[in-house]
């Protein structure tokens, strides 16, 4: 009797025992599901956080180019110094980082360099294409008529900022820094030089804004003229602000820009015919 009762109390201990293991079993695995459920859901918030943080910078990244610069004003800052010296037909340009070394100049339009200067008054105009001489001097035989101009250096160096700013020019006695011009917008806007005839049409140009510069020659196919169909150079009426622009196409002589500020303006449309480059002026009005 005395055995049969031990028997007994050593099998409800046995199964008290696995009820205990059991409910801790059963608890902890609620427990790690519980965990893994929060981490779980702690996860998917954090990833969900962090695309919305890489969209929102996507965004803004996007803005930021989105918002840049009209394409024809490379840099606000320039890295370079050109100087810009005439003197008995040599006009000769000095260009140098500001370690006084010479830079690295990539073509651009077939040349190394696009120099234009232009008479105080803005009425005559000159573009040219001066050779490398080594240490950052280039060089071009040019005879200038007596006068004061404005020279602009229109170059792309490798990995330097730089924009393009006019630069005093006086050839001959006389001629000071207190020269102005009196630019009237023109009602004709059709010009013929060496028989051949182009007639400038646009939408009235606003600021900050595409304007589109249409050219008419008038049936005849203008021949390419360093790697397109013609060139347009642009300025305020204080020769300051200086825009170089190329054809959209290939096939037409279409340009577009944009202007940051109201005024007047005077246009160039450069165009090849015959084996010559005709230069068209035109003064538009910018509102």
């Amino acid at each position: 009797m005395k055995q049969k009762n031990i028997l007994t109390w050593a099998i409800s201990a046995i199964v008290y025992l696995g009820l205990v293991i059991g409910g801790y079993s059963v608890s902890a695995s609620l427990d790690s599901n519980n965990d893994h459920t929060d981490t779980h859901d702690e996860a998917k918030i954090n990833g969900n956080e962090e695309k919305e943080s890489i969209k929102e910078q996507t965004h803004k990244d996007n803005h930021s180019k989105d918002s840049g610069h009209s394409d024809h004003v490379a840099h606000s800052k320039s890295e370079l110094v050109t100087n810009v010296k005439y003197e008995d037909g040599l006009i000769t340009i000095d260009v140098k980082d500001k370690d006084q070394n010479s830079p690295e100049l990539e073509i651009s339009h077939e040349k190394i360099m696009h120099l234009i200067i232009v008479s105080a008054d803005l009425e005559d105009y000159y573009h040219l294409h001066p050779e490398e001489k080594g240490n950052g001097v280039y060089t071009l035989k040019f005879d200038l008529p007596e006068n004061s101009y404005k020279a602009f250096v229109d170059i792309k160096p490798k990995n330097l900022a730089y924009k393009v700013s006019p630069i005093e020019l006086h050839v001959g006695k006389g001629h000071g820094e207190n020269e102005e011009n009196s630019l009237k917008v023109d009602t004709n806007l059709t010009k013929t030089i060496n028989e051949k005839t182009v007639e400038l049409t646009t939408k009235e140009p606003g600021i900050n804004k595409d304007v589109t510069l249409s050219f008419d020659t008038k049936g005849i196919t203008p021949e390419p003229y360093l790697g397109a169909l013609g060139h347009v150079v642009i300025l305020d009426d204080k020769g300051e602000k200086f825009v170089h622009v190329h054809p959209t196409s290939e096939e037409r002589t279409l340009f577009e820009t944009k202007f940051d500020k109201p005024g007047i303006y005077k246009v160039w449309g450069e165009f090849k015919f015959d084996g010559k480059v005709n230069s068209y002026p035109f003064v538009i009005e910018v509102k």
